[in-house]
């Protein structure tokens, strides 16, 4: 077990993610800052996007640290045929998602950002591959009236039902594709328990 030498804050909306960082029993902070915007530049390779976003997150934290707290943000996108697929608006946006991902491979990328008041400390991303069997349209139109994942990217949640039964394989880390790379985030974490580590 982890003793740090600071008070943790997830900057994060996100369940999954707050569920993640509960697993590694290291005391945290949830601190949720709604309306935020998140704007790229539009020539930014697909696969630095969600890096982008997890420091342009940190940027609206920053000002509010206390001097013995450490943030954590992170972004994560699904990247499918050249295309990054946000957070679907309806059934409809959904269903098309779902049909993109159907028999076919998408990468999963999540960016993640360390702050403390002084700046951002570390950054990485991290990938992973996800490949889908074909699903039908009943048991597309079935996830979404039961699970409803407008607040995921991809429209889908692989802890879910269509993870269960749509998902052939993974090459990469699987909580990286719920949303936050767990183990680097803790070995992360671990380099940090030196205070004399930790700028």
């Amino acid at each position: 077990m982890l003793t740090l030498p600071y008070h943790l804050v997830l900057g994060s909306q996100s369940p999954r993610r707050a569920e993640l960082l509960k697993g590694l029993d290291i005391p945290f902070e949830v601190r949720a800052l709604p309306n935020h915007k998140e704007e790229y530049p539009k020539d930014l390779p697909l696969e630095q996007i969600p890096l982008y976003l997890a420091k342009q997150k940190a940027t609206y934290y920053i000002n509010s640290l206390k001097q013995n707290e450490l943030l954590i943000t992170a972004d994560t996108v699904v990247i499918v045929k050249e295309r990054v697929l946000g957070k679907p608006s309806n059934h409809e946006e959904a269903t098309k998602m779902l049909q993109m991902l159907s028999d076919n491979c998408h990468t999963v990328v999540t960016g993640v950002a360390f702050s403390r008041p002084s700046g951002i400390l570390k950054a990485f991303s991290s990938k992973s591959q996800v490949f889908f069997a074909k699903l039908s349209k009943d048991e597309i139109n079935y996830y979404l009236d039961h699970y409803k994942p407008y607040d995921k990217a991809g429209s889908y949640g692989i802890q879910e039902w269509i993870g269960y039964v749509g998902i052939q394989r993974i090459e990469g880390s699987f909580y990286n594709v719920m949303g936050l790379p767990i183990h680097l985030v803790y070995q992360t974490l671990k380099s940090w328990e030196d205070t004399s580590n930790l700028v």
